[in-house]
């Protein structure tokens, strides 16, 4: 009868959660079309308006989470960590200021698609992909390094290194921007200058994701992972909202010249860097807690991380890392398709002062918080913590909306149907990259698997920007044709069919232990 009442009551909550969540949609869209009264007073708002949205967004969305189910609900004396709210408050702490430095990473990440648009607009789309691929190139084989030690020292030592790192190289681009616009510099030299930094800047952005996922695999159990990574993908779409539109807004609501895009996230890291470095701690047992018995691949085995080439050559030999991986890899294609490719579409066609790119930053960050919130919940509360189901319902998201993408490329609703499919991808990458790496990479050589899955993530991203430099206008009167537009799309639509199949192949897999 107890058992009867439980469910009951679960189901409630399932039920209320879902009609908030519905109704945090409904308030959103309203805030989004009440800012719709004039295209050129909204680029004129300040920050401020934007965020209204997604303050609203963040508010019903911890609302729903507070009345979800929790997994010490579910699982009753299962979970011995979460019965203590001194290491709930401390765990929060933790993963807030973790949070916080990626977020601020991000921001020193995608700041360099405003700062090229700031120096030339549409004519810069080339240089842009050639410096923007000679990054993620970087970024991609850098997992091969940063993953093995980050399992060596920990993920506290990696986030704090990623900090210090990426603050150093924004600050180093900013000066080249510098001394670009005092006439010390030639547009040539500016382009090998960034060529060769942003790559810098893109190593240290690598350690970023591996000490994020290193961290957190210890302090959270496989079961709570899920919702977690909802919470989580929220601060990260904090970062993306604040790499375009508060990039934006520097550059063109104060009017500050090109290198304060540069400088001023550097300014961020340097601050969280420091609180980073008071409060990070690897595991619980560094902070005073005993340590989680988090029921992943490695749990109950030694904490001491094993060779890294022979944990290269098990992760390879994996037939479930490698299937997340050629997933992700198509992830990471899709979504730097959408994110860097969106705006410059609009800016060349003369579709720039629609409400969605006219508010990129923030549109993407609600996508994103969206797309988190959704696979996170339904990964753990309706799939029982498992994440290819859910990777697979957000590519098939993603394969129907570029099939129709196709027909309605100078459609007004484009710019909400490439917001839908970021919402998706973003969902997807949080799921696998962000979650599944700590379930089957194990705490112990997370590391190495988050270096591998990343590693693809990037691969791919790499991929899409020397295609689309040969397939897309590079700009002046060509990238004004709306048919030279063609292939956008269309390329997208057999890397989401291979995304759906392989996410497919990994519905039913879930973690297993070596040892009890």
């Amino acid at each position: 009868m107890t058992h009867i009442l439980n469910k009951t009551k679960t189901i409630k909550k399932y039920c209320i959660s879902l009609l908030l969540f519905c109704f945090s949609l409904l308030i959103t869209m309203t805030a989004l079309a009440a800012d719709v009264v004039d295209v050129a007073v909204v680029a004129e708002k300040p920050w401020y308006t934007g965020f209204a949205p997604i303050l609203i967004l963040l508010v019903v969305i911890g609302f729903v989470i507070w009345r979800l189910p929790t997994v010490k609900e579910e699982f009753p004396g299962q979970l011995k960590h979460l019965e203590s709210k001194s290491f709930r408050r401390r765990r929060s702490l933790n993963w807030l200021l973790l949070g916080c430095i990626y977020a601020f990473l991000y921001w020193g990440r995608y700041n360099l698609n405003g700062a090229i648009s700031a120096l030339g607009g549409k004519e810069m789309v080339a240089t842009f992909n050639w410096i923007f691929a000679a990054g993620t190139i970087t970024y991609g084989i850098s997992f091969l390094i940063n993953g093995p030690l980050t399992d060596r020292y920990g993920g506290r030592f990696s986030i704090l290194i990623g900090a210090i790192g990426a603050a150093t190289a924004n600050i180093l681009m900013g000066v080249a921007c510098y001394m670009k616009l005092n006439g010390s510099m030639t547009d040539d030299h500016l382009f090998w200058s960034l060529i060769l930094l942003y790559p810098l800047n893109m190593y240290f952005q690598s350690f970023g994701a591996v000490a994020i996922v290193k961290c957190n695999a210890s302090w959270f159990h496989v079961r709570e992972r899920g919702v977690f990574g909802a919470i989580f993908g929220i601060l990260i779409s904090l970062g993306i909202y604040f790499a375009f539109d508060f990039t934006s807004m520097i550059l063109i609501g104060f009017k500050m010249p090109v290198h304060f895009a540069f400088f001023i996230p550097a300014a961020a890291l340097l601050i969280a860097f420091v609180f980073g470095f008071i409060f990070i701690r690897n595991k619980p047992s560094h902070a005073g807690y005993d340590d989680v018995l988090t029921g992943d691949a490695s749990c109950g085995e030694s904490d001491r991380p094993d060779p890294p080439m022979g944990v290269f050559k098990m992760m390879l030999g994996s037939s479930v890392i490698m299937t997340i991986a050629v997933i992700e890899f198509c992830s990471g294609f899709l979504r730097q398709a959408i994110m860097q490719i969106g705006p410059f579409f609009a800016i060349s066609v003369g579709t720039n002062d629609m409400f969605v790119f006219q508010n990129w930053g923030m549109m993407l960050c609600c996508a994103g918080i969206l797309g988190g919130v959704f696979a996170g919940t339904i990964s753990d509360h309706v799939f029982n913590s498992r994440r290819g189901p859910v990777a697979g319902v957000l590519y098939a998201g993603m394969l129907v909306s570029s099939i129709v993408m196709c027909f309605l490329l100078g459609s007004p609703v484009i710019g909400w149907l490439v917001l839908f499919m970021s919402m998706c991808v973003i969902g997807v990458h949080g799921m696998l990259s962000g979650t599944a790496s700590m379930d089957f990479g194990g705490t112990k050589n997370v590391g190495i698997a988050v270096g591998i899955i990343d590693g693809f993530v990037y691969l791919g991203t790499a991929t899409q920007a020397v295609l689309y430099r040969f397939l897309l206008p590079e700009g002046g009167a060509d990238a004004a044709v709306l048919s030279n537009w063609n292939m956008w799309p269309v390329v997208m639509v057999p890397v989401a069919l291979i995304g759906l199949i392989f996410a497919y192949r990994i519905r039913n897999a879930k973690p297993k232990q070596k040892k009890a």
